[in-house]
């Protein structure tokens, strides 16, 4: 099971993956790559769940097979009309039972040569919760520690322009990570599609090569990282960046320039540290949000709010940030790529010299 995420890299053993579940289950998470061709709808699965538990599973079976029949013919005339002779599809349900062998033994049947994935989807899931736990510690990080607004974010995009190895978890997650991180009219991904990703990037890596990552707290948003993956990076050598609080505060100014584009919704916000702050500061805030005084709530943010919540949390948790290689970054300059280029040959030299 261990080596199921390593045979679906190989796709030259099949042409197409086609996840045969719900809507629902493909939307809450699906093997990369996939299509979603369900053979029973959302509501056509609740009735056969509804009669298997109140009349019988035979009848469950009669009505389901009479669906899934229908639904695999419109198929055929529609999503699979295109598909030449030979075609290989690898497909899939929740454990690799009914709804994923019907279709394979019709496709089979037709003369393409259709694969059932063992387990389905129960396996792929199994394997990838399996995968979280062993591959973090069979890679090399370097972690971008800093406070709100120092631009992290940036620079981990400027090395990665630059030739680096970087992990987006932010990007995985949808989210910046702090209580204001939200990504205007952006879901986040379910638990299981944020694992799903997170595996396979790091499956994807090369291990003689350091992975960049910034630091993070164990939940970016809705979701949470693996143990096992912020056991390594709580490990890992630092780059402690620093920068200006005028800077700063401008990042903050147009990293979050959306919420302070709709007032309400920042304020709304604002209202959810009240029990991390007095209510009467945020009251304050929530002010200076209706005066439009953008660069002032910037500064009071960095200064009451992000900083000692990066001193508490990253002083505890990140062992080696007191040896910590220091970067004086200014992420507001055009010039990020080129910064991060000084930084990698920093590092070099560092690595050199040891």
């Amino acid at each position: 099971m261990k080596h199921l995420l390593a045979t679906l890299d190989q796709r030259d053993d099949f042409d197409e993956i086609i996840d045969v579940r719900t809507p629902l289950e493909f939307a809450d998470d699906h093997i990369p790559g996939a299509i979603n061709a369900p053979v029973l709808s959302n509501e056509e699965r609740a009735v056969v769940g509804t009669l298997y538990k109140q009349v019988s599973p035979f009848e469950a079976s009669r009505v389901g097979a009479a669906l899934v029949a229908r639904n695999i013919a419109a198929h055929l005339d529609t999503t699979f009309a295109d598909r030449r002779q030979g075609w290989r599809p690898l497909i899939y349900c929740w454990r690799g039972g009914t709804r994923s062998g019907s279709m394979t033994t019709m496709f089979n049947m037709i003369g393409w040569r259709a694969r059932q994935l063992d387990g389905g989807y129960k396996a792929y899931r199994q394997a990838t919760l399996a995968a979280l736990e062993r591959l973090p510690g069979a890679l090399r990080y370097i972690v971008l520690v800093g406070p709100t607004g120092s631009g992290k974010t940036r620079l981990l995009n400027a090395l990665a322009r630059a030739g680096a190895q970087t992990l987006d978890l932010e990007q995985l997650a949808s989210h910046r990570g702090s209580l204001l991180g939200a990504w205007a009219g952006v879901p986040q991904p379910s638990q299981k599609a944020f694992d799903t990703q997170l595996a396979q990037a790091l499956h994807g890596f090369d291990r003689s090569v350091p992975v960049f990552v910034e630091a993070e707290s164990r939940k970016i948003g809705a979701v949470a990282l693996p143990a096992a993956l912020l056991a390594a990076m709580h490990a890992s050598p630092c780059v402690e960046v620093r920068s200006s609080r005028e800077d700063r505060a401008a990042f903050l100014l147009q990293d979050y320039a959306q919420l302070f584009d709709d007032p309400g919704s920042l304020k709304a916000q604002l209202q959810r540290m009240v029990g991390l702050h007095s209510r009467e500061r945020v009251v304050g805030w929530q002010a200076l949000v209706d005066q439009g005084a953008r660069v002032e709530l910037a500064r009071e943010l960095i200064d009451r709010h992000y900083d000692p919540a990066y001193a508490r949390s990253c002083h505890a948790h990140f062992a080696q940030l007191p040896q910590a290689l220091r970067l004086d970054f200014r992420p507001n300059d055009v010039d990020v790529v080129e910064q991060a280029r000084v930084l990698l040959a920093r590092l070099e030299s560092m690595d050199a010299g040891a």
